[in-house]
Parts: structure tokens; C-alpha cells; sequence
């Protein structure tokens, strides 16, 4: 999944950057989700040491702050340097930053009218969605699922296990950043993935990975995160080699 980010710090502008962004992710009815909005450069930074995300990210230049939107690219860089970046400001005359500071950004989109911003965060989106749809399959790293109308891509490094559901054809997949209950068969999710993955016991499928510590004597999986999932005393030996 794309997550978003916005740094602006005028609210009114903020808001209505947010509002672009989400009601292009319903039209276009994408996998993507805005993980924070907010005013300040430091919380922007502050999320990305606590979370691991692929993201897009709207930054205003001028943030009433000693961190400018351009430095704050340069330090999302050092967490996210595959990340989408694009400035949203009322600032041109700024824009040789971008290259001064090595950015990379994905566009530089001047507050000059309104429907023109909104057109451009549009395009922004789509352009971002198709080159990490495109980055992500040719790295033959995600698995695809289809929930109701959505197609939903998880790459495989964020993956922990799979789960058999409570309801009969269901099963959940347990990803470092969410949970998904979907209509699939367990022998068929193990028979597209690749030799990370483990099936441990009859009701989860592990991503061996993300496996912090296994207890051998209650044959009880740790995961990286804090969760657990079961071990099938006769497949306890084939996870452990």
C-alpha cells in the first residue's frame, strides 16, 4: 500500500490539500491511504522513525518552521529514499532547491488557482499509484488480492502470516500495517508464494522473515511485531531448518 503524507502549515490550505487527495483515491478507487496531515515538519519526521512505509508525500515549502519543505524532503530521503515527493507551494522562485538538495521530486505544482492544483495532486496520485504498482510487481514482491471492488497489493516483506478465518472460505492475511479478510483457499495462497514462506500448520502460513523468536516447547511463533501464530508439532522441524 502507498501511504500519503501532507505537511502544510496553513490550515485552510491543508484541509483542502487533504480533501484533493481523498476524494481522488475514492474516484480512482486506489489502494492508498493518507497516514498523516499535519502542520508540522518535526511530527512528519517523527512518524517516519516509528513506521516503515513506501510513500507520496505533499509538502508545502514554507512551513513557519526551521525545517523548510525542502530540508524536509532531504531528511524523508534518509527514511523513505524511494518515496514520491511533491512540493506544493506558492513559491517558484524555489524550485532550483529541488536540485540543489537532490530530491528527486515528483512534481512542483504552484498555488497560483485552484482546480489547476486540484487537476495536478490528481495526476500526482496516479502517476505515483503506477510506478509503484509497476516498481513493486517487477520486483515480483507483492501479492494481490481482490477485496469486493479493490485489487490490493502487499508486498511480500511486509507479510507475517496467514490465517485461516472464523468464516468458512475465508482467510486473513496479518501485514505489519493492517489486516485483510478475503475469500481464498489456504492451498492456493502456498502455491503462488515464494520459499520465505513456511506452512507451519494447517491454519497459518508464516512468513519466515519476520520471525522474531520461535517458543519450541508451546510451538508458538513470534513475530516481529508482537504477534503470534501457531506450530504444528509435525512441521516444527521443517520451520526450524
Amino acid at each position: 500500500m502507498l501511504s500519503i503524507m501532507v505537511c502544510e502549515d496553513d490550515t485552510e490550505q491543508r484541509t483542502r490539500i487533504t480533501k484533493y487527495i481523498e476524494d481522488s483515491i475514492m474516484i480512482e478507487n486506489l489502494d492508498m491511504e493518507i497516514v498523516l496531515s499535519t502542520e508540522s515538519p518535526e511530527e512528519t519526521i517523527e512518524y517516519l522513525k516509528k513506521n516503515t512505509i513506501s510513500g507520496l508525500y505533499f509538502l508545502d515549502v514554507d512551513l513557519n518552521s526551521n525545517i523548510n519543505g525542502i530540508k524536509l524532503a532531504e531528511m524523508i530521503r534518509e527514511y523513505d529514499p524511494r518515496g514520491f515527493i511533491v512540493f506544493v507551494t506558492t513559491h517558484a522562485e524555489m524550485s532550483y532547491l529541488t536540485f540543489m538538495y537532490k530530491v528527486e521530486a515528483m512534481d512542483y505544482i504552484i498555488k497560483d488557482n485552484y482546480e489547476t492544483v486540484k487537476e495536478r495532486i490528481h495526476e500526482c496520485i496516479l502517476n505515483a499509484h503506477k510506478k509503484y504498482s509497476s516498481k513493486v510487481t517487477e520486483m515480483q514482491k507483492n501479492f494481490t488480492i481482490k477485496v469486493e471492488d479493490k485489487i490490493i497489493n502487499i508486498e511480500y516483506s511486509k507479510i507475517l502470516f496467514f490465517e485461516t478465518s472464523n468464516i468458512i472460505h475465508k482467510v486473513l492475511i496479518h501485514a505489519v500495517d493492517r489486516q485483510i479478510e478475503f475469500y481464498a483457499k489456504m492451498k492456493d495462497i502456498e502455491s503462488k508464494l515464494d520459499e520465505r514462506f513456511y506452512r507451519c500448520h494447517r491454519s497459518f502460513l508464516v512468513n519466515k522473515d519476520n520471525i522474531k523468536e520461535i517458543d519450541r516447547s508451546n510451538r508458538v511463533v513470534h513475530m516481529i511485531n508482537g504477534q503470534e501464530c501457531l506450530v504444528a508439532t509435525r512441521l516444527l522441524k521443517g520451520l526450524l531448518e
